[in-house]
């Protein structure tokens, strides 16, 4: 099998792509930062595949660096992006940080790529891209529309740079995978979720609330016109999006693709409120959890959650694990790392 690079191979989803990659043979190398991820990951990796991937330590920011590891790798044959900051609230109160963090490393990343004999390319998007869609469930065919957030305008913008590159760039084929909401852990409980500071995703909110690390847990929002009145999402466990990764870049390996640059969306189909996960949680757990209504957040829409029909019919790829599964995992996960 192939060597792979995957930006970002450290963090919550990276990693458990690694793990997917390595179990299906590839070679893996990893650059991450450690901006937002911790060394130890790379344990856990090794723990559950009895394989150690390459790391490199490395700021995709800082260009010469990029250009110098594509010189040192010219065998890789696909590259993961997952490298970026993405926090809807965090990019609202500092834009310009999104702005260069996400498309400054994107762009660098994909003027070394385009130089490679093999361009395969596998993009991190986002349901963001559509804003608050008009229609649910949402299909690939959805209008992107004006971003809530520099978070989702950045993943809106690196889309068209790489579908423009795509146009180019005769070798370049990419594929742009838009995740709905990650959640839940490996179940070997050895990678996980891992936020450093305070949480900006409600499900490792919910496990460090009933750890005891928080002493309440805030739903933002109970006035959305939904049926309890907090936001609806598509909670997908993250083992299942990271095998979407994999069959998504065995596409472009196998020429199997239909474009040099196509779309799918990657959830479950299925929308789960706020006060839904924290049911589901007290119900898997059997710990009742300390919660309190707070006001609306900025760059929040009310609704988003997926139609698979095109990644289960074109990548023969769908999420096999429920919302109670997930849950269950995120909270072995967090017993786990709190000697619970």
């Amino acid at each position: 099998m192939g060597k792979i690079l995957v930006t970002g191979g450290l963090g919550f989803i990276g990693s458990h792509t690694v793990v997917e990659l390595q179990n299906e043979g590839f070679e893996v190398v990893i650059i991450d930062d450690l901006s937002n991820s911790s060394i130890d990951v790379l344990n856990g990796i090794t723990a559950i595949t009895g394989k150690t991937p390459v790391f490199e330590k490395l700021d995709l920011k800082d260009k010469p660096k990029v250009q110098s590891f594509f010189k040192k790798h010219q065998d890789i044959e696909g590259i993961i992006h997952f490298a970026a900051s993405k926090a809807v609230g965090e990019s609202v109160q500092n834009p310009l940080m999104y702005y260069e963090n996400n498309i400054n490393t994107l762009v660098y990343v994909l003027q070394e790529l385009t130089g490679l004999p093999k361009a395969n390319f596998i993009f991190s998007s986002s349901c963001t891209v559509y804003g608050q869609a008009d229609v649910m469930p949402i299909t690939e065919n959805a209008p992107v529309k004006p971003a809530e957030s520099p978070y989702g305008n950045t993943k809106q913008i690196g889309e068209e740079i790489i579908q423009d590159t795509c146009k180019v760039a005769p070798s370049m084929k990419a594929i742009s995978l838009r995740y709905f909401n990650p959640i839940g852990a490996h179940p070997s409980a050895k990678i996980g979720e891992l936020p450093l500071g305070v949480p900006q995703n409600l499900v490792p909110f919910i496990t460090q609330t009933a750890a005891g690390l928080r002493d309440c847990l805030s739903v933002f929002g109970d006035d959305y016109p939904t049926p309890d009145g907090t936001c609806i999402r598509d909670y997908i466990h993250v083992v299942d999006l990271a095998k979407a990764h994999v069959v998504a870049l065995q596409r472009l390996l196998n020429n199997e693709h239909k474009a040099n640059y196509e779309t799918f969306n990657v959830g479950t189909g299925v929308g789960s409120s706020v006060l839904e996960v924290i049911q589901s949680f007290e119900r898997v757990s059997g710990v009742s959890l300390n919660y309190k209504m707070a006001p609306r957040r900025e760059g929040d829409v009310t609704k988003a959650y997926a139609d698979t029909t095109k990644a289960n019919s074109e990548l023969g790829w769908q999420a096999k694990s429920t919302l109670d599964d997930s849950v269950q995992s995120a909270w072995l996960w967090e017993k786990e790392i709190r000697n619970l």
